[in-house]
């Protein structure tokens, strides 16, 4: 074969592009395999203790079983699959769920009832294991402004009670706190509450952080900030001998020129190479973000038009590059308006307002769900329940379709496949392999779900439908 290329010029021009590739490829490094809370708790920091987690865990459990007592009613109020079914009368109630009770797993599923009993018994034993998977002791918006002396006092207690936490092992799996903005006006304040809470911490503590410790940032606007609070976790690590990178952060995209800056293109990148290498997260401020779009109080809602335009624009620039994205949260508290001894039209009341902001909350996460954010926030333990119910129903309805398209689409290697009308190709595979990583992380399956597939632990753990065709393709040959 006569070529016009020579094997120099050819290794000089493959030499440059190796270059960009490898830049390109280290910027897109893809997604983190560690597992991802499916939400953080801001709690004020004046109220936090070494138990707070369990303490919430228990609070949220009481709010569920209180408020739906068993499953049906449970089901009516989120309005699961097959909740318009379930039986309104007592007796009839009763009736199911003995029946249920006696039912194999397999039975369960099957049964026109078994996804809201599913789900139910899922999230109860959730809040009793696990009620909160992620802290951050707030000492901005869920703080406020307060003295110097009341911050201050409060930042060493806050630390003092992490270390005990440490020690007791009664901290969250995901823990952090939030210290006020780096602008002009509070950057003085933002600093010294660091600098208090770490050097009390590192110093109780004989020098050890909690596992997944992080610091959130709010209201970044520019790089020099995030610069700035790199700078401040140096000295920190240098004083208490830990090793360069220890102290990790997260920021808060809460302002329009966090979408689009004065140059009329994003900063997203830009703040996240400023922290090198540190930040691993970027939280939503739901109601900051709206309020400087000069949306009113009314409209200020998870769901709102600029919001999704601030996801999207946010998982465009952020894609692939390892960063965790967190949506915010739903302000109406699922808490009944009656306290004290309650006459019965006032218990029927605050059941009423309980399951109406329930079922907004669990829309609202499960659009934050559908434009691929898999983790938000939680202000109130009694919204801990809507939390994992949205979470647990929206990857266990598709569960089963999702088994049968992936594995027959492995099966046949990346050959196109029909199953029923829906056509999978390999732009699909991918996109499927996510949903089982999602729902596995969230805990809404089980590695023995994900096995159903016909994938072995070590394919899932590639996260790379593109390499676990290519490595069945050569076994094929």
């Amino acid at each position: 074969m006569n070529l016009s290329i020579s094997e120099d010029k050819k290794a000089n021009i493959f030499d440059d592009l190796k270059t960009a590739n490898q830049t390109f490829n280290k910027i897109y490094r893809g997604d983190r395999e560690d597992r991802q809370p499916i939400h953080t708790v801001y709690g004020g920091a004046n109220l936090f203790k070494s138990n707070t987690t369990d303490v919430l865990g228990n609070i949220a459990l009481k709010s569920l079983l209180h408020y739906a007592p068993n499953f049906i009613e449970f089901g009516k109020a989120f309005k699961l699959k097959g909740s318009k079914k379930l039986p309104s009368k007592t007796k009839k109630q009763l009736k199911l769920i003995k029946e249920l009770e006696g039912l194999s797993k397999e039975d369960l599923k099957n049964h026109p009832a078994g996804f809201s009993y599913n789900i139910y018994q899922k999230v109860i034993a959730k809040l009793e294991t696990e009620g909160v998977e992620d802290f951050r002791i707030d000492f901005e918006d869920g703080f406020g402004n307060r003295s110097d002396k009341e911050e201050d006092d409060t930042a060493v207690f806050a630390a003092k009670q992490v270390a005990i936490g440490i020690k007791d092992q009664t901290l969250s799996p995901f823990i952090g706190i939030r210290i006020k903005p780096f602008t002009e006006e509070l950057k003085h304040r933002g600093q010294r509450t660091l600098d208090l809470f770490l050097t009390t911490l590192l110093t109780e503590s004989n020098g050890k952080l909690p596992d997944n410790f992080i610091v959130m940032l709010p209201k970044v606007t520019i790089p020099e900030q995030i610069v700035a609070l790199v700078s401040f976790f140096e000295v920190i690590e240098e004083k208490f001998n830990l090793e360069s990178g220890t102290l990790k952060m997260e920021m808060m995209v809460e302002t329009t020129q966090s979408i689009m800056d004065h140059n009329g293109t994003n900063p997203l990148f830009r703040f996240i190479a400023a922290s090198k290498g540190r930040c691993i997260a970027t939280h939503f401020g739901t109601y900051d973000y709206t309020a400087s779009n000069n949306i009113t109080a009314s409209y200020q809602e998870m769901d709102h038009d600029v919001c999704d335009f601030a996801h999207y624009t946010t998982k465009v620039a952020l894609a692939h590059t390892g960063i965790w994205l967190s949506d915010g949260a739903t302000n109406t508290m699922p808490i009944g308006p009656h306290r004290g001894d309650l006459t019965k039209a006032q218990e029927k009341e605050n059941k009423k307002v309980v399951h109406r902001a329930w079922l907004k909350g669990y829309e609202h996460i499960r659009h934050s769900l559908y434009k691929g954010l898999y983790q938000g926030w939680d202000l109130n333990p009694a919204q801990l329940p809507m939390r994992y119910t949205a979470v647990y129903a929206f990857f266990l309805e598709s569960y089963d379709d999702a088994v049968l398209r992936l594995k027959t689409f492995v099966e046949k290697a990346a050959q196109a496949t029909l199953i029923g009308d829906t056509f999978d190709d390999a732009a699909t595979g991918q996109g499927l392999l996510n949903y089982f990583l999602k729902a596995l992380n969230s805990g809404a399956i089980t590695i023995d779900e994900v096995l159903a597939t016909g994938l072995t632990l070590d394919e899932i753990r590639t996260r790379s439908f593109a390499k676990i065709l290519k490595d069945r393709r050569a076994k094929l040959k």
